[in-house]
């Protein structure tokens, strides 16, 4: 069975380049290794999730709890594709996984990570719909300056990545931030690491493999 590997951060902080770059590594290594990131964009429930931050489907992006639920179901349609990638490969890495949802939504009520709904979108997620649990969780610690001037970089690069709701607002992606530093050092779910912006993806990879 595989180890299972969740990298966590704000919009813009850079997962995809990350994920990219630890995978070289570890097959480099000899590890086979596969990639998967959420939101699944092109499916169902995230792209209902999506068409919420951008304006659609009445007030559901109102709901803190209803948002929650559609990023819920989206992993939970996901889960046998994740136990099938663990049976087949040494490693896989998720580019955002369970703790995004918890890190947003206490943002958004002003909670902590020890706050009510953190507790939920645990219980919720890995309890009751039973998601494989992540061996590590690894939190991509970049200012929140330049993980969103990234951001906007990539938008006017791509018509396609324009920014949603949750992108564009500063201080929920301040308060994001400041939950993902409260999650890692409780070792919420699972054991975290915190991987800083100078450092090199190469230790993380390194950290992935001694994994037992």
């Amino acid at each position: 069975m595989g180890r299972l590997v969740a990298i966590e951060g704000l919009d813009g902080a850079g997962k995809n380049t990350l994920t990219r770059a630890v995978t070289a590594r570890l097959t480099g290594r000899g590890l086979t290794v596969a990639a998967l990131a959420f939101p699944r964009y092109g499916t169902q429930f995230a792209d209902l999730a999506a068409e919420a931050l951008r304006g659609g489907n009445g007030d559901v992006a109102e709901s803190v709890y209803g948002m929650g639920l559609l990023f819920a179901f989206d992993r939970q349609a996901a889960a046998p594709d994740i136990r099938a990638a663990l049976a087949a490969h040494d490693v896989v890495l998720l580019d955002r996984y369970v703790a995004s949802s918890a890190a947003y939504s206490a943002a958004r009520l002003g909670e902590a990570a020890d706050g009510a709904v953190a507790t939920w979108v645990r219980e919720l997620e890995f309890g009751r719909f039973g998601l494989p649990v992540p061996d590590l969780q690894v939190y991509l610690d970049v200012p929140t300056s330049l993980a969103a001037e990234r951001a906007r970089s990539r938008e006017a690069a791509d018509a396609a990545r324009e920014r949603d709701a949750y992108e564009r607002d500063g201080d929920l992606q301040a308060r994001t931030g400041a939950v993902y530093t409260g999650l890692a050092a409780a070792a919420w779910v699972s054991p975290w690491r915190v991987h800083g912006v100078d450092d090199a993806p190469e230790l993380l990879a390194d950290a992935i493999a001694a994994l037992s």
